[in-house]
C-alpha cells in the first residue's frame, strides 16, 4: 500500500466573507492510497490543528508510517488517528481515500457500500456577506449558473444586525419571481440579544432556519435562545464529534456536520446516528473543498435532512471532477467509490 500527496491551490471565483473574516483561496492536500489493483483519493482543507497543507501532510506522513497495513481500514484508522491527535481535517483526507478505495475494490458506489439510499435533497448555495449594492448581481449570477433551489445567506456582519437586515432584504428582493428558499448562517456572529431579535425578524421574512447564531464557547446560552424560538436552530462550529451532541441536544433542533471538522466519513456516520437517537435534524456542510470531498459528502446525503455542499461551484478552476448539481441537488456520478477524480494527473487504474 502506497500513499501519495499533492498540494494544490483552490482559487475562489468570488471571495467568501463570513462573520470571522474573508477567504479568497486555500491550498488543500490531496491524498491518494494505492494498492496493487485499486486506488482511493481523499482531500484535506486545512483547519483547526493543521492550518496549512504542509502541516496536514506532515501529520499524516508521520502517522501512516507507524501503522500496520492490516489496521488501515477506515474504522481502525480513524480511532488510531484520534488517539495520535491527528487534526480532523488531515484525518478526513485519509478516511475519504480509504472509503473510496473500498468502494472501488467492492465495485460499488460509496453510498451502496454503506447501505445508504441515493435519494437526496437540494443543496443550499452560499452567498457571503456583501455590501448591499453587490447583492443583486451576485444572486443573479448564482441563479444563472446553477439550478439553486435554496440560498444560504451569511450574516453576522461586524457592522451589526442593521447591516444584516439590509443584506437579507436585498437578497429577498433579488429572488422575487424565482422559486428559491432562504436560509441563514450567522457563523456565531451574534450576541444572545441580537440572536433573539434576528430570529424573530427572520421568521417573519420566510427564513427556513438559523445556523450557529451564537459563537462557539457560548453553548450555555442556547437554552435561553431555544425556548420560544421562532425558527429552527442548528449548530455548526459548536459541534465536531458525536460525543459533542449530548451537551447541546436539548437546546437545538439540529446539527451541521462537516467532513473536515469530524475527520471524514467514519465519524460522520456516528454523528448522524447519534443525532437521530436524540431526535435531531441533520445537515451536512462544507468548507473550502473541491469535488473530491464534496463527492464523499454527497454519498451520505440520502439520510440527511438538509444539504449545503456547494463550495466546488465557487472554484475557478476545480482541480477535480465528480459531484454535480442536477435539479438543485448535488449528486454523485454513481461511479464506484465516491466517484470523484483529480483532473491534474492521470489516475486511471
Amino acid at each position: 500500500m502506497e500513499w501519495k500527496y499533492d498540494q494544490k491551490e483552490l482559487k475562489k471565483r468570488h471571495a467568501l466573507r463570513i462573520s470571522r473574516g474573508v477567504s479568497a483561496s486555500s491550498t488543500n492536500l490531496f491524498v491518494t492510497v494505492q494498492t496493487k489493483t485499486h486506488f482511493g483519493i481523499g482531500e484535506a482543507a486545512p483547519g483547526a490543528g493543521a492550518e496549512t497543507a504542509e502541516l496536514c501532510q506532515q501529520q499524516l506522513n508521520d502517522f501512516l508510517h507507524t501503522q500496520d497495513e492490516i489496521k488501515l481500514n477506515p474504522f481502525d484508522c480513524w480511532f488510531a488517528a484520534r488517539e495520535a491527535a491527528i487534526a480532523p481535517c488531515a484525518l478526513a483526507a485519509v478516511d475519504i481515500a480509504l472509503w473510496d478505495l473500498h468502494g472501488k475494490a467492492a465495485g460499488q458506489p460509496l453510498h451502496k457500500l454503506l447501505g445508504l439510499p441515493s435519494r437526496s435533497v437540494a443543496t443550499s448555495v452560499t452567498i457571503g456577506i456583501l455590501p448591499p449594492d453587490e447583492v443583486r448581481e451576485r444572486v443573479a449570477e448564482i441563479l444563472d449558473l446553477t439550478d439553486a433551489k435554496f440560498l444560504k445567506i451569511k450574516l453576522g456582519n461586524p457592522s451589526g444586525i442593521d447591516a444584516d437586515q439590509m443584506m437579507y432584504m436585498k437578497v429577498w428582493e433579488s429572488i422575487q419571481g424565482h422559486d428559491v428558499g432562504l436560509r441563514v448562517d450567522a457563523n456565531g456572529g451574534w450576541t444572545l440579544d441580537d440572536s433573539k431579535e434576528m430570529i424573530k425578524w427572520l421568521s417573519e421574512r420566510k427564513a427556513e432556519y438559523i445556523e450557529q447564531p451564537l459563537a462557539e464557547g457560548n453553548e450555555d446560552q442556547l437554552k435561553f435562545l431555544f425556548k420560544g424560538r421562532n425558527l429552527p436552530i442548528f449548530v455548526d462550529e459548536s459541534l465536531r464529534f458525536a460525543e459533542d451532541i449530548p451537551r447541546v441536544a436539548n437546546f437545538v433542533d439540529g446539527i451541521n456536520l462537516k467532513l473536515m471538522k469530524c475527520g471524514g466519513i467514519t465519524e460522520a456516520l456516528r454523528i448522524l446516528n447519534t443525532a437521530r437517537a436524540f431526535g435531531l435534524k441533520t445537515m451536512i456542510g462544507c468548507m473550502s473543498e473541491s469535488s473530491v470531498s464534496i463527492s464523499a459528502g454527497a454519498s451520505l446525503t440520502g439520510i440527511i435532512d438538509y444539504v449545503d455542499l456547494d463550495s466546488h461551484y465557487n472554484l475557478s478552476p476545480d482541480p477535480s471532477s465528480g459531484a454535480k448539481m442536477v435539479n438543485g441537488i448535488t449528486m454523485t456520478n454513481n461511479s464506484n467509490g465516491h466517484g470523484a477524480q483529480l483532473n491534474i494527473e492521470n489516475y486511471a487504474e
